[in-house]
């Protein structure tokens, strides 16, 4: 399992939302390039970018501040926010992102993930994030009658690379995953899963190592690593077995 941290971006800063409300952030960078820049130094393999402006907007809103980031470092990215379509797609990753997220757009057209996966193939992650166990839409705004699960079976043998699983109510509340759901998404496809929300300490990191066997392969840790809940450094070391 790896972490990776999240770098959220709104009017190009780093901030943390609570449960994924606007006007509930916290500005901890003005310098997201420098950001990124303290992540690989602490020993992160992949950065989880989010447009949060984008996903509100549902077109890319942060474009220079992504620039500036995969211009900064030489490990992996992951962009989601605002995507919708394949030049969207194809825009960010001639910026030199390694991977897009969708979201909303899968949702919406469901047909999206399938083409891109074809066009793209291995660079094509789903975020699901779900209210209750039932997939939120439009930055979270909409809660559909589609539960993540149903979505997740829906995308299998498509080609994604992976799924990230955020429980929007333990988003940047440092109150622990839902370890349940996660279990439950992960068991019900074969698609690799990432964790997403909530993470407070290095114990919860420890407790979603116990479901790799169920195909979780990942954890974005946001809020936790910007409070100094838990250091980047260290719970590189727990997941590689050097703590």
């Amino acid at each position: 399992m790896i972490i990776i941290p999240a770098i959220d971006l709104k009017e190009g800063n780093c901030v943390r939302l609570e449960q994924g409300q606007m006007e509930r952030d916290t500005m901890y960078n003005d310098d997201p390039a420098d950001q990124a820049r303290t992540w690989r130094d602490e020993g992160g393999e992949l950065l989880h970018i989010v447009d949060l402006d984008g996903a509100f907007a549902g077109s890319p809103r942060n474009r220079a501040a992504i620039r500036a980031i995969v211009d900064a470092v030489d490990i992996p990215t992951e962009v989601g926010g605002g995507i919708r379509d394949l030049a969207t797609i194809d825009s960010y990753l001639q910026l030199g992102v390694e991977r897009v997220v969708l979201g909303s757009a899968v949702q919406k057209n469901p047909k999206l993930a399938e083409r891109a996966c074809k066009i793209f193939p291995g660079k094509i992650v789903v975020g699901i994030d779900a209210r209750d166990g039932f997939v939120a839409i439009h930055g979270w705004q909409d809660v559909t009658t589609t539960r993540a699960t149903e979505l997740a079976k829906r995308l299998e043998g498509h080609g994604v690379t992976a799924l990230i699983y955020t429980d929007i109510a333990r988003d940047g509340m440092l109150m622990g995953p839902n370890f349940e759901a996660i279990r439950e998404l992960a068991e019900s496809v074969s698609i690799p899963v990432i964790a997403s929300g909530g993470v407070s300490s290095l114990e919860d990191i420890r407790r979603l190592m116990a479901l790799e066997p169920a195909g979780v392969t990942g954890v974005v840790v946001g809020k936790a690593l910007y409070s100094g809940a838990v250091r980047l450094s260290e719970a590189v070391k727990l997941v590689k077995g050097r703590a």
